[in-house]
């Protein structure tokens, strides 16, 4: 692809943008490690929220759906469109919750719910685990998309491409910490958007596909497809998602709950975490997490979709399904849309780095660093060596990327490494008799039983999720019923502090002199009806664009009817209006 004189001034201004910013920034982050990793709890819904979307829309994200509707067709989409359940409970249940905690790392809820050594271990274990070698493959397969972007388009190498996206994002996070990142993840956001539905755009315009009636034309009608066909015969031409019956399950019964995965952590957790605790007050969090389950599940994805089906018709022989996204960038813009895409993706790119570094770094300083090697040392200090480890991580990532082939091999590993592990971070929250044993036991089975897997049996993802999910329950279960709970005066200073409700925390509730919980009964209809609001939603837009438009009206009739129902229930309580 050729980049005239107006396609380099605007990739060099999208790269250059975050500089300025993080040079903004950069003071008010070297105050605390509050302000360096949260940014001083100071985020608007709608900056917390936008940033959420920004992390979770990384340059992998297009090319693998890609590769999904290449495979699957659009219905291949509920490996991910799955976890749209589990954000819904992180809007409902976790978001005011993770706000009222107020820690610093996700990972330090460790020892605010657990005590003694075992909490210990399990903080240390988990900050070096996903800081490290999650973290790092996290950022791997993300330079891996964006290696082949670069590829495809300007003939880099992928060493040059892995060596150059991170040494300019490892610069500025370094400097300007989570606000630097939350403020450029704005900008990021929309030039990221603009670039997908331009390159939606033209990939429809082209004249082999014709628009929209020529996809429906030349592509089987069971590529359209929003839910999978249960069993059956494969068709002979074209994708078409023939999932056992088993697999679905899997999918939409079992991952979204049971699975760790970035971005869609069961009980909050994570980057979104992050935001949750940076945001205002707790009213904010919940604004923040929904908007951006919105924005991530309703308004992003079409785009992708629609190029993703346009490359079955543009590309139909190639052997790497996911570079068929950048070969459209390649051959059907034209010039100034060259610039602005590729600078949209570079943003996309540079704002998931910026996130995977500064939250990975947060666990190694603040959770491992400062609470086991240093404790004694300043803020000033700990934020000089946050400086540095940010740096660290960024090299310890480039290594990572050179051994991964597909971003949908990476996505499957993450999600088998970490079944089962999902019902132990909800219930944590709303069981007193979870402990630290029953953590430590729910990160470690999983890995155990996809080793099993992988070497004595012929079970592959996603039926591998039911088995790993089975084996990792049973054993954490096991172990928390053959260990001691906490010590009451840990729970009492838990259910004090952070005041979650249900039927789980009567007992210690009684304990501490303190009113019953508050039951969980009406969240568990919002939830139902915030699901109901995403996929009515996610379904009613697509049948918009897509052939049988007639799907629309209902769709989006439910999704109308739900956010109602959640807007005057919320407004009941006496919230206040948003006002920013």
């Amino acid at each position: 692809m050729t980049l005239s004189a107006i396609d380099w001034l605007i990739l060099a201004a999208c790269l250059l943008f975050p500089f300025f910013v993080a040079a903004r920034a950069a003071r008010r982050a070297g105050e605390s490690l509050t302000q360096y990793f949260l940014a001083g709890r100071e985020l608007p819904w709608w900056l917390a929220g936008t940033s959420m979307v920004a992390t979770t829309f990384a340059a992998d994200t297009p090319l693998a759906v890609t590769g999904i509707i290449a495979q699957d067709g659009i219905a291949g989409n509920w490996i991910w469109w799955s976890a749209a359940l589990g954000s819904m409970l992180s809007v409902l249940f976790f978001a005011r919750l993770w706000r009222r905690a107020g820690i610093l790392t996700d990972v330090a809820f460790v020892e605010l719910r657990y005590s003694g050594r075992p909490a210990a271990l399990l903080r240390g274990f988990r900050a070096l685990y996903l800081g490290l070698p999650v973290n790092c493959l996290i950022i791997g397969w993300v330079n891996l998309a964006m290696a082949k972007i670069l590829s495809v388009t300007l003939g880099w190498d992928r060493l040059t491409a892995v060596f150059a996206g991170l040494a300019l994002t490892g610069a500025y996070v370094s400097l300007s910490g989570l606000r630097g990142v939350v403020l450029t993840d704005l900008v990021q956001f929309g030039l990221a958007m603009a670039g997908t539905l331009a390159v939606a755009v033209y990939a429809l315009r082209a004249q082999e596909v014709g628009g929209v009636a020529g996809l429906a034309d030349q592509l089987p009608e069971s590529t359209f497809n929003f839910l999978p066909a249960l069993g059956g015969p494969a068709a002979s031409e074209g994708p078409t998602l023939t999932l056992s019956v088993t697999a679905f399950i899997a999918y939409l019964g079992v991952q979204w709950w049971a699975s760790w995965y970035p971005g869609q952590e069961p009980g909050g957790g994570g980057y979104l975490a992050q935001r949750m605790m940076s945001s205002r007050d707790e009213r904010h969090s919940m604004l923040a997490t929904l908007w951006f389950t919105l924005a991530h599940y309703c308004v992003r994805p079409w785009p992708w979709i629609l190029a993703g089906l346009a490359t079955l018709v543009l590309y139909p022989d190639i052997a790497d399904r996911e570079a068929g996204y950048a070969m459209i960038m390649r051959d059907h813009l034209p010039v100034g849309w060259r610039g602005l895409v590729l600078g949209g993706f570079v943003a996309a790119f540079m704002s998931t780095m910026s996130t995977q570094l500064n939250w990975g770094t947060s666990y190694l300083v603040h959770d491992v660093y400062a609470r086991f090697l240093r404790p004694d040392r300043t803020d000033a200090h700990y934020v000089r060596v946050a400086r540095l480890t940010t740096l660290g991580v960024m090299a310890a990532s480039a290594g990572v990327t050179l051994y991964l082939e597909t971003v949908r091999q990476a996505w499957e590993l993450i999600l088998e490494s970490g079944a089962g592990i999902g019902l132990v971070l909800i219930l944590r929250w709303y069981w007193w008799r979870v402990n630290a044993w029953s953590e430590i036991t729910a990160m470690v089975a999983p890995v155990v039983g996809l080793v099993w897997l992988s070497l004595f049996t012929s079970v592959t993802f996603p039926e591998s999720l039911l088995y790993l999910v089975t084996w990792t329950t049973a054993c954490w279960l096991a172990v928390t019923w053959l260990t001691s709970p906490e010590p009451d005066q840990t729970l009492v200073a838990f259910f004090t502090r952070v005041r979650p409700g249900g039927p789980g925390w009567r007992r210690v509730a009684a304990a501490a002199g303190a009113p019953p919980p508050e039951p969980i009964r009406g969240q568990l209809l919002d939830w139902m009806a915030g699901v109901a609001l995403v996929y009515g939603t996610l379904f009613g837009v697509g049948a918009l664009l897509l052939p049988g438009r007639w799907r629309a009206l209902p769709c989006l009739a439910v999704a109308l009817a739900c956010g109602w129902f959640l807007y005057r229930r919320h407004s009941a309580r006496g919230w206040p209006a948003v006002t920013g």
